[in-house]
Parts: C-alpha cells; structure tokens; sequence
C-alpha cells in the first residue's frame, strides 16, 4: 500500500500542527498523579493546539517504569476523547518492552505511537532499524520516528531515514536535532506526504521554513497559545510577524533554561498559569521552588500572550 493511502485512511490532517510534549505529574509519594494529568490535557484542549505528546523526553518517559507509562498513557487518552490527537512515545531500551507499550497504545485508542532508537549500547543503523521495525510491525498503528542524537548518541543517516519512510507505516518523524538543514534533507527524500516535526522549540519558525509541517516540544506546554499563534502566522505566511513571535518565545525559553531544571521550572510555570498541581520532576532531576523570579517569567508569558490579540 502506497504511503498517500495509508494517509488518507488515518487522516493526514491530524498530525499537523502544534503538539505539546507532555510533562508527567506525580503527587507526593512519587505516584503517577492521573487526575491532575487529565486536568492539564484538558486544558491544552482549550490553548489552539492539535494534540499531545506523551511519555517523552518532557515526559520523563526513561524515568518511568512501563507499568507506569501506561498509566499516564491511559490517563491522557480517556481526557483527549476522540477528537485531540494523541502520540505514545513507546521508545525502551529493549525492543520487548517497547512493543509492550505499543500494543497497550493500539488498544487504548492512541493515534500513533513514536520511539527513539535504542539506547545506551550505541548501536549499528542495521540494530536500529531492527528495532524500529520490531515496534512497527507489533501494531497497525502509524509509527513517527523519534530523531534526538543529542540524547541518545544515534545520528540518524540519510539512508536508513530514507528505508524507513518507504514504510506506509511510517508517516512521520520529529527531529529534534538542531540543525534546521535536516527538515530538508528529510523533506525532499520522504516527500510532502510525509508529517516532519520541528523538536527544537527555539527553532520553530526555522524549522517550519526549511521543511517541516508540524511541531512538539516540551516548553510548548508552558506557552502553548504562543505556539499556536506562531503555527498560524507561517501557515498564512506572515513571517515578519512570525519572526518577532519567535524571538518572544525565545525570550522565556532562554529564561526557562536559565533555572536549575528545565522541567522543574516547566513545571512550576504550567501550575501557576492553569491553576493546577503539576508537582515537581522525576529524581534525579531537581525541583525549582517558586519564586519572584519565577514569577516575573510567568507575567513575561502573560504579557506576551495578551499582545497576540486576535493574531
């Protein structure tokens, strides 16, 4: 079956578009904390974005163990319904676990599953694809490519990118390495058919420019109405109005790294803004206390999001 049918069939259309990488919330004791996990996905259905990526590297998703991710798996799709699309992030170490965790995505509902290559052991493209196409062919559910080498150690090759999106199955890749030049590459090999996701947040706009057609990243979640407004300002080609959107974004990104945790600020923020207990990251990660400091981005957020108006 050709990759447009397969398309066709699972509707292209929602997988473009804005995708927050969904930050997992525990209580106090270190349990996944599932009603406060479906209150945020519920009010991300509210913010102008298409879905939700779940169980990633803002998930924590290497720090959970598989019972728990599917948990939060769970968790996410009985708040998004059937009408807010939702990626499991199934990527183990082991390919076993990872076609546990797909299977469990299949049969919840979830639109599509995602994985890394496997980690630590620094493998061979051919161990990869192995495992790539281990998880693939344990469901009929569409799989995107998870590419961060930054984190894992792998560089996707152009070659083994190019086997894998000659699968119908395959409909997609987020690329979260930093250099844009590579939305290209993947663009022009895999064709417009194909669901490229911009990773890097700070690059949005670049991304989106030199190719890809969709976005997920973990500071979306804090600002998710500002990524929204961007999305829609390159779909109608307002690229100056774009560029100065990006530049505000990156403004509280660069705030937002300046902490001791991403996600411990993340956190912080995303409780403070939508009135609910996103709690604190995942040991070995460290909590961020609020504070006036915190504060001051938080109203930074808020100041911007006010400007957008109508965008």
């Amino acid at each position: 079956m050709r990759k447009i049918e397969v398309l066709n069939m699972i509707s292209v259309d929602k997988f473009k578009g804005v995708f927050v990488a969904l930050n997992t919330i525990y209580d106090d004791n270190d349990n996944i904390n599932t009603e406060e996990i479906k209150k945020l996905v519920k009010i991300y259905k509210t913010k102008g974005v298409k879905g939700v990526y779940v169980c990633g590297s803002t998930g924590e998703g290497f720090l959970l163990s598989t019972e728990e991710r599917m948990q939060v798996a769970e968790a996410v799709k009985e708040a998004s319904g059937d009408d807010f699309t939702v990626i499991v992030h199934v990527g183990c170490a082991g390919t076993k676990e990872s076609i546990k965790l797909a299977k469990h995505a299949e049969k919840i509902g979830a639109d599509a599953v995602s994985a890394v290559p496997s980690v630590y052991y620094r493998l061979s493209p051919e161990c990869v694809e192995k495992h790539w196409n281990g998880i693939i062919d344990s469901t009929d559910l569409p799989f995107i490519i998870y590419n961060i080498p930054q984190l894992t150690g792998f560089n996707l090759p152009l070659d083994l990118f190019k086997r894998m999106a000659e699968n119908p199955k395959v409909i997609g890749i987020k690329n979260s390495e930093e250099p844009v030049y590579n939305m290209e590459r993947y663009r022009t090999v895999a064709g417009d058919d194909f669901i490229i996701f911009n990773g890097s947040d700070e690059q949005f706009l670049g991304g989106r420019l030199m190719g890809a057609n969709a976005g997920i990243g973990g500071t979306y979640g804090t600002m998710p109405e500002l990524f929204a407004a961007l999305d829609k300002m390159i779909n109608e080609n307002r690229i100056e109005e774009a560029k100065k959107l990006q530049y505000k974004i990156n403004d509280v990104i660069f705030e937002l790294l300046s902490y001791e945790s991403l996600y411990g600020a993340a956190k912080q923020v995303i409780s403070h803004r939508f009135g609910i207990n996103a709690g604190k990251p995942r040991s070995p990660f460290l909590e961020v206390e609020y504070s006036d400091r915190l504060q001051k981005t938080i109203d930074k957020i808020e100041k911007y999001v006010s400007e957008l108006g109508e965008y």
